[in-house]
């Protein structure tokens, strides 16, 4: 996908087969097969990309369905679609969710198996959120690490008042970027859009963690925890070590495990990395920080650079050179 800077792009024809062509190296391996009977087929699909956020508009003549398995290069994103016409149905095994009367679709580009385009004349706005900021938002809610899917709730009524919440901003967002919209020059507000929101998806849309948000300070964050957390973001700098974080919360190696797997459901060692991790992308998204990716690294305690790469992918889903990267093109 285009990333990392204001573009716009179209793409359109008369074949399906043409369609395949075009969209098959944008996206990732992409396969499409169309539904029923099929003699012209008009299409189009017109693009407009900046920081963190894509908007599509595709028109489709008529039905189909299409399956894309992501490459190494594929971006990976919260797809929010909201039709204007027809509809759009995303498959997971034997679960089907799907966009168009009164509802709205939300799900990360790499867990469907198949994605369906319903109707005749299907028009479709589609706003693409980079998982990043989704990341990004989960790591400052919840202060946990996040591994595996996020299981988000993927249909959303917008007669409900998170649904309108969420859809007036979206609409907001996708009117911002389409016809060179003024979100396309206004970098700093769609930062801020972005960023306000994933956090409302992440606060309002039910997934596996939803659970964390009704948790009384109390039972999230007992003494030894509390301790344990402070030490840990006055040393992240340091080579600290789990039997010294134990020390400093006043309990046994064993008992510092229990805290963190029943109130912060993961482990020390993990939260640990999830505080230099956060630290090392403070520093990456500094645009007055001239330090390199390695340096950062090191000063935030990862001695191997690959190790620290693959983990700051897994919970920011971008590498962090790319970060690095795309502050130093932002034009401010």
């Amino acid at each position: 996908m285009p990333e990392n800077s204001p573009s716009q792009f179209s793409f359109r024809g008369s074949s399906f087969d043409g369609m395949i062509e075009a969209l098959g190296g944008a996206f990732g391996t992409f396969r499409a097969e169309p539904i029923g009977r099929i003699g012209d087929f008009d299409w189009e699909i017109d693009l407009a990309a900046c920081d963190n956020a894509v908007l599509i508009s595709g028109y489709h003549q008529n039905e189909f369905q299409f399956s894309i398995a992501p490459t190494s290069e594929t971006a990976q994103y919260l797809s929010i679609v909201i039709p204007r016409s027809g509809g759009m149905a995303v498959t997971y095994g034997d679960r089907t969710a799907e966009a168009g009367g009164g509802k709205l679709l939300l799900y990360n580009n790499f867990e469907p198996d198949r994605v369906i385009m319903h109707g005749q004349s299907n028009v479709i706005d589609e706003l693409l959120l980079n998982w990043s900021v989704i990341l990004q938002a989960v790591s400052q809610t919840f202060e946990v690490p996040l591994s595996g899917s996020l299981d988000l709730l993927p249909e959303l009524e917008l007669a409900t008042p998170t649904g309108q919440m969420i859809g007036d901003l979206v609409s907001t967002m996708m009117s911002g970027l389409r016809d060179n919209g003024a979100l396309l020059r206004s970098p700093i507000a769609m930062i801020y859009l972005t960023q306000a929101l994933a956090d409302l998806v992440v606060r309002q849309i039910p997934h596996r963690l939803s659970h964390l948000l009704d948790k009384t300070p109390c039972s999230i964050a007992p003494r030894h925890v509390r301790r344990a957390i402070e030490y840990m973001q006055a040393n992240i700098d340091q080579p600290i070590t789990m039997p010294m974080v134990a020390e400093a919360a006043g309990v046994s190696g064993r008992a510092l495990q229990l805290g963190f797997r029943a109130f912060r459901e993961t482990t020390p060692v993990a939260y640990l990395m999830m505080l230099r991790l956060r630290a090392a992308r403070q520093d990456l998204l500094d645009p007055d920080s001239n330090q390199s990716v390695r340096k950062v690294c090191l000063k935030w305690g990862f001695s191997h650079f690959g190790r620290f790469a693959i983990a700051y992918k897994a919970t920011y889903g971008e590498k962090p050179s790319d970060t690095r990267k795309r502050v130093n093109r932002s034009p401010f």
